[in-house]
């Protein structure tokens, strides 16, 4: 008897084993299939979880609405496969990668470079870009344009100093035996593109970018030349796990789907063809009397804010030169340049946007919000400063500034005082600060914009009487 019953007990401890056995056997296939299958699992929950960096390139927020190249790519994919897109920013591209190895997201959109070192961990995915550094100069009338890398020689290229750009020009330097006069910028609150600019207006002669980079800055200077190569070419793609081939599969057929489709096609455009040179300098009048068709609703709509309606004129010369139909680059219509979630916000449907009263209607809505928001600024001219860099980068920036503002002991109800910290919202050491919730800006153009308005506002008190 005593031993059947060990038998029995070896036979249940062998079922029990066998059990155990089967158990973490399923379980470990299980967990290996739902890493390998990620796309999965993706689609099953919704949502995709993008890993990028704040930039002009990349990914921004504009008048409220997310903007840039890489973003509008990575949510027409998401698009295509109905996922909700949840963006998850980066302080830097090293960052990037560990924050995808860890999980934290599914995807990396944005252009990191392709290595042998790191195959060994992502598989890169998407649309490859092959990036070469370009030499940016003016190209005015006038103006003798470099055609070889050797006319660098005896000339001042201004790069900022200890990047890759400067590095870049050293050693090409030292491939030529030398003559390259480098400039370099110390100062922190310079970016690559403030040197485009500085070029684009005559103040220095060169600088150097990445080609992609050159190409959308030339939509905003359109008096730059760009075609010189002086760097080597670089492979760049999308990255995610290596434990996930099918997304990196899905984003690749994407891509080779959507190469020559009309969306893909204009999301190319709207970054690199389509002219973003803001509006400057006096805007004609019709006659001594009158600025616009619109100035009778101009006027009626001022009184309910209450403003003087020849600053709602000069916000919708700057926005539409008071073209009904216009449409910008970022999808703001109407005269007075609302852009489509904003306009909905408010009441006002997407195909109505071209109605003259009901555009204005909405951007009075829109401006009385801004005025409470910033009721803490007593003074009315000062107020109105922020009012209007408001209306063309999206509050959010401005908040940012004021909060970036306050860090630095400044007044944050001053506005020269937070144009100085809005300005530096194009660096990622003053975006990437905790106090700012909003990220990159290309700050510039709002600067100009404020004082664009508020000059022209100016002009017409003095020529256009009540």
């Amino acid at each position: 008897m005593e031993i059947i019953r060990n038998c029995r007990n070896c036979f249940f401890l062998r079922i029990l084993f066998l059990f155990i056995l089967l158990f973490y056997t399923l379980n470990s296939c299980h967990f290996n299939k739902s890493k390998a299958d990620d796309l999965l699992s993706i689609v099953q929950k919704g949502e995709i979880n993008v890993l990028t960096l704040s930039g002009s390139m990349s990914y921004f927020i504009y008048k409220g609405e997310p903007k840039g190249y890489e973003y509008e790519l990575i949510r027409s994919f998401a698009d295509s496969l109905h996922l909700k897109v949840t963006i998850r920013l980066a302080e830097n591209e090293t960052k990037l990668m560990s924050m995808l190895l860890e999980g934290e997201g599914d995807v990396i959109a944005y252009n990191i470079p392709v290595t042998n070192e790191g195959k060994e961990t992502v598989r890169y995915c998407g649309n490859e870009v092959i990036n070469e550094q370009v030499l940016i100069q003016r190209a005015n009338r006038g103006d003798t344009l470099l055609k070889d890398v050797t006319d660098l020689i005896g000339k001042d290229v201004w790069v900022i100093h200890n990047s890759k750009y400067y590095k870049r020009l050293e050693n090409l330097n030292d491939e030529l035996g030398g003559g390259i006069r480098i400039r370099t910028i110390e100062k922190d609150t310079v970016t690559v593109e403030d040197l485009i600019e500085m070029v684009s207006k005559g103040k220095i002669r060169y600088t150097i970018s990445d080609a992609d980079m050159a190409k959308n800055n030339k939509t905003y200077f359109n008096n730059i030349h760009i075609a010189l190569v002086v760097g080597h070419p670089q492979r760049s793609s999308w990255a995610v796990r290596k434990t996930n081939p099918a997304l990196a599969k899905a984003i690749d057929q994407w891509f080779e789907d959507n190469r020559n489709a009309p969306q893909y096609k204009r999301i190319l455009k709207r970054y690199f063809e389509i002219s973003k040179m803001a509006e400057d300098g006096q805007s004609p009048m019709i006659n001594a009397k009158k600025i616009s068709l619109y100035d009778s609703l101009f006027k009626e709509y001022a009184r309910q804010i209450p403003w003087d309606w020849r600053l709602l004129a000069s916000i919708s010369y700057q926005e539409s030169k008071f073209n009904t139909n216009g449409v910008s680059w970022t999808g703001a219509a109407g005269l007075m340049g609302l852009m489509p979630a904003t306009a909905e916000s408010l009441g006002l449907p997407v195909d109505q946007m071209d109605d003259p009263e009901k555009n204005i209607r909405a951007a009075t809505d829109f401006i009385r919000k801004l005025n409470r928001m910033f009721s803490a600024i007593k003074n009315e001219n000062e107020r109105i400063r922020f009012i209007v860099a408001s209306y063309n980068s999206g509050p959010g920036h401005v908040l940012d500034a004021q909060a970036l503002t306050s860090k630095f002991e400044k007044n944050p109800n001053e506005w020269s005082d937070v144009e100085t910290y809005l300005k530096l919202k194009s660096l990622p050491e003053y975006y990437d600060d905790p106090v700012c919730k909003f990220g990159y800006l290309r700050s510039t153009e709002t600067v100009s914009y404020v004082q664009n308005v508020i000059d022209r506002w100016h002009y017409y008190r003095e020529k256009v009487k009540e």
